[in-house]
């Protein structure tokens, strides 16, 4: 069978209520003596689409074109006489069917402890599956799908009223006000909901008179479409209804809620509220609730007042400015935090009042309980920094922290190695480093770590210009490291990533905008470290021969995400021997490569992976901005092709006509047209890392699509 972008759809006979089952009906000409005459050998045939010369280089030529025929047309005949019917006595066995072979109850069983993708799968097999599926779905005590966003239609019939649900997780990127309902469940005790930008504020609302017994909650872009509205009144009926609630995390603007009683209203809050999580907050309303906090607190010993926040041991927020003010209003009203998360992006220039000083930080963790400190200062807006701090206020901080368990610094452009250090051994427990922007951070930071009993296991070092080889080989003795952030060091080289490579436990490795160069990939291949992640954007040193050199050994077994864009050297041939790797990647992105074009798109499509379907194995493939990607290469997203491709990045403008035909053809396909970045939301740490590894999910998507396969006629796949 050819490798065509208008390849054939699967059907499968035995998936009753999937679709409908196509067979043919025409029937060949027999001869007098009842034998079929002669025909053709099937050949192998080529898209037309297709130029030959890419298709030899991507050996989809046939090889062998001529079969013996299976009649001989000059053979002598004889007459056959008919077949004898079957014994009576002896008749044919047939096979039982599922509910005979095993019973109700069992079946029931093993499809309640799956989770909702199988259960989905499972039910696309057959009859008596997909009526088992059903009857489990209102007894799940989890409902987990964010892999798909579902409009109100699909979902529904997958949440009947389930008195059993415990724990919901969805996107939510195409539902409304008109799932609200579906969503709003009184037996709820988690509900996590990504990218709820066509929902108002009617859903907090609703939870708050719903779900009494809800403990975590987790929203992200709730009413960000425009004309959408969030009160304060909605946050109120939030706090006021879920009174048991232990962990909130809301992802959006706190402005909406700007009202006088904005610090009162939280005296409602559950007293089991163990973390907070906040999006943006204004700086006057933070301080009005900080107020609050502190003067109920005053008035506890003579007057009864509400109590705020008894068990807060987690804050995390965004505000305009981290200031002194700020630092110390905060470690007054909120004593017993554990994990303490502050970020900010100033759009002007913070005045000696508005800023972080060395003062400020003699006030973090007066008590002695932080395990967690992150400070922030992003540069989204402007390029700033904590200008007021130097190294005398990180050794005042150092001083007070000697348990922290995780530090994370951005922007303290003055600190130098001095500060760095007496972070790394005063912190003996230390297990998560993080610097941004450290522009003074240098070599010796590391250069006597072999003598510290630190096991770092997280390192993140962004931004760190001055960092060479010889400190990443000091800091390789940590045999204990899973995470190493490294972009834009611009000064480390081969050697770095040489003595890397001999980790055991290293999994995620970024090494965006370094200056490696293909030597340093042979070294990772023939390495030992497990790698699962790693991130090259921008190593413009690199070539094609970087792609063998990596899959050489044994990373080729654990790779699952890989980045090679904006390298200016690769190009299809490149990708080609990636897909000749048959290396099973589940995220790939290789945007902004002008030398990428149809050919690798077409390589990759006709990639198999353990027997699987073609391209089987990619969730995400980024092409946005490939310079030599043509209207040719769309077609090659229609199934049976990527069948579980859930992020694809295109130039939007290449052929509107066909990119809005694929997403009609393929609506769970998540389709980024403007260069935003793909894949889950970073804020998101409820992700699990379990990945499924079967190859039929256009089953699941037929099950969601309640069997209605869609038209070739509606892609308008033509030129």
């Amino acid at each position: 069978m050819g490798l065509s972008p208008h390849g054939p759809r699967r059907n499968h006979p035995g998936a009753a209520g999937v679709g409908p089952v196509i067979r043919s009906e025409r029937k060949l000409p027999r001869s007098s003596n009842g034998s079929l005459p002669p025909q053709k050998p099937p050949s192998l045939s080529l898209s037309p689409t297709v130029p030959r010369h890419l298709a030899s280089r991507l050996n989809l030529l046939p090889t062998n074109t001529t079969q013996q025929s299976a009649c001989n047309p000059t053979t002598t005949t004889t007459t056959m006489s008919p077949p004898h019917p079957p014994d009576p006595i002896e008749p044919c066995p047939t096979p039982p069917a599922m509910d005979a072979a095993l019973p109700a109850a069992v079946v029931a069983t093993i499809l309640s402890r799956l989770d909702v993708r199988s259960l989905l799968l499972a039910a696309a097999a057959c009859r008596g599956l997909r009526t088992c599926a059903s009857h489990a779905l209102a007894f799940l005590p989890s409902f987990h799908l964010l892999d798909v966003a579902l409009t109100n239609d699909l979902l529904r019939p997958l949440l009947p009223p389930n008195p059993s649900l415990r724990s919901l997780r969805l996107d939510c990127a195409r539902l409304e006000d008109d799932a609200i309902g579906c969503l709003a469940r009184s037996s709820l005790h988690e509900l996590l909901l990504l990218n709820c930008e066509n929902i108002s504020g009617r859903l907090l609302c609703e939870l708050g008179a719903t779900c009494r017994d809800l403990r975590v909650l987790s929203l992200n872009s709730l009413g960000e479409r425009r004309g959408l509205v969030v009160n304060f009144s909605d946050l109120q009926e939030l706090l006021n209804g879920c009174s048991q609630l232990e962990s909130l995390r809301l992802a959006l603007d706190f402005s909406t809620f700007d009202d006088a009683n904005f610090g009162r209203v939280w005296a409602s809050a559950s007293e089991r509220l163990s973390s907070l999580e906040i999006g943006y907050i204004p700086m006057t309303m933070l301080l009005e609730l900080l107020a609050a906090v502190v003067e109920a607190q005053q008035c506890m010993d003579y007057v009864k007042t509400p109590v705020f926040f008894p068990s807060l041991h987690k804050l995390c927020l965004t505000v305009d400015f981290i200031t002194d003010h700020l630092i110390g209003s905060i470690s007054v009203a909120l004593p017993s935090l554990t994990h303490l998360d502050l970020q900010d992006a100033p759009i002007i220039e913070p005045t000696s009042s508005s800023d972080l000083t060395n003062a400020g930080l003699q006030h973090i963790n007066p008590h002695g309980k932080l395990k967690h400190i992150s400070l922030m200062r992003s540069q989204e807006f402007l390029v700033t920094s904590f200008r007021r701090v130097n190294d005398l206020g990180i050794l005042l901080m150092a001083d007070k922290c000697s348990n922290l368990e995780s530090v994370c610094l951005g922007g303290f452009s003055r600190v130098t190695d001095t500060g760095f250090r007496a972070i790394i051994h005063s912190c003996s427990g230390l297990h998560k480093l993080r610097v941004s922007h450290g522009s003074h951070l240098t070599d010796l930071v590391f250069h006597d770590i072999i003598a510290t009993s630190l096991c770092l296991t997280h390192v993140s070092l962004r931004w760190c210009k001055l960092l060479t080889d010889v400190g990443i080989e000091r800091l390789s003795f940590n045999k204990d490291l899973n995470v190493l952030d490294l972009r834009d060091c611009r000064s480390l080289g081969d050697e770095a990533v040489r003595a890397l490579s001999c980790l055991p436990k290293l999994q995620t490795l970024s090494l965006d905008g370094t200056d490696i160069s293909d030597e340093a990939l042979k070294y990772l291949g023939l390495g030992t470290c497990p790698l699962t992640s790693l991130f090259l954007r921008g190593c413009r040193k690199l070539t094609n021969d970087c792609i063998p050199l990596l899959f050489a050994g044994s990373v080729k077994q654990s790779l699952q995400v890989l980045d090679i864009s904006r390298i200016p050297s690769v190009t299809d041939d490149g990708i080609m021997l990636l897909a000749r790797s048959r290396t099973p990647l589940i995220e790939l992105r290789m945007r902004e490569n002008p030398k990428i074009g149809d050919a690798a798109v077409m390589a990759l499509a006709s990639m198999q992976v353990d027997g699987g379907t073609y391209g089987s194995s990619l969730q995400l493939l980024d092409l946005y901005d490939c310079g030599g990607i043509t209207p040719l290469a769309t077609r090659w997203f229609k199934k049976p092709y990527f069948p579980r491709l859930r992020w694809l990045g295109i130039t939007g403008s290449l052929n509107r006509v066909m990119v809005d035909a694929l997403a009609r053809s393929r609506p769970f396909l998540h389709m980024a047209c403007r260069g935003e970045e793909l894949g889950t939301m970073l804020w998101d740490t409820y992700s699990d890392w379990y990945r499924h590894n079967d190859d039929d999910l256009d089953e699941l998507e037929q099950w969601l699509l309640d069997g209605e396969p869609v038209s070739d006629d509606d892609t308008i796949m033509e030129e």
